[in-house]
């Protein structure tokens, strides 16, 4: 029988960096260049940009990253100095860890994307001839349109509408 070592000894487990606003890419950075290995969980959404829709890639969690050590770097100190970096975050002065394998499980999925209105929402007209009905969100009509459902004269209507003026009704 041997003396093996648990897994959680052999990986070191991930540290979380709280980062100063918007600045989580030049954190990354100058982490990066330190030595440390870093890891910014991405994710996709669509907005509207300029009245036109758009695919926007921003960070998973706004203003937090996760840093590793390596055996030879253990000393943390020299995080809260990086450029685009606010704090290490701590529970009292131990500084958070997250399970190594938490952060493997989000490096393994793609990033992650997600549509500004989704089948069967609820949606408001806001724009055009039609400005101010209520309509029903059906399914993407090409990269700039959607189809939806109106209900007109008591009779449902299915027609294309421009996915920028769908503004979402709560």
């Amino acid at each position: 029988m041997t003396n093996a070592l648990p897994l959680s000894t052999i990986i070191a487990p991930w540290h979380v960096v709280h980062t100063k606003p918007r600045a989580e890419a030049r954190a990354l950075e100058n982490l990066e260049r330190q030595g440390f290995e870093v890891f910014l969980p991405l994710i996709t959404l669509q907005k509207v940009r300029r009245a036109k829709l758009a695919n926007i890639t921003e960070p998973m969690f706004s203003r937090y990253l996760f840093l590793r050590t390596t055996a030879a770097m253990e000393d943390l100190s020299v995080v809260r100095s990086t450029l685009g970096v606010s704090q290490l975050v701590r529970f009292g002065t131990v500084p958070a860890k997250v399970p190594h394998a938490w952060v493997e499980a989000m490096r393994v999925q793609p990033a992650v994307q997600e549509t500004l209105h989704k089948q069967g929402d609820r949606v408001l007209l806001g724009d055009g001839m039609l400005k101010g009905l209520e309509a029903v969100y059906m399914h993407a009509d090409g990269e700039m349109r959607a189809m939806v459902l109106i209900d007109l004269l008591s009779k449902p209507h299915l027609i294309s509408y421009e996915v920028a003026h769908l503004l979402p009704q709560d």
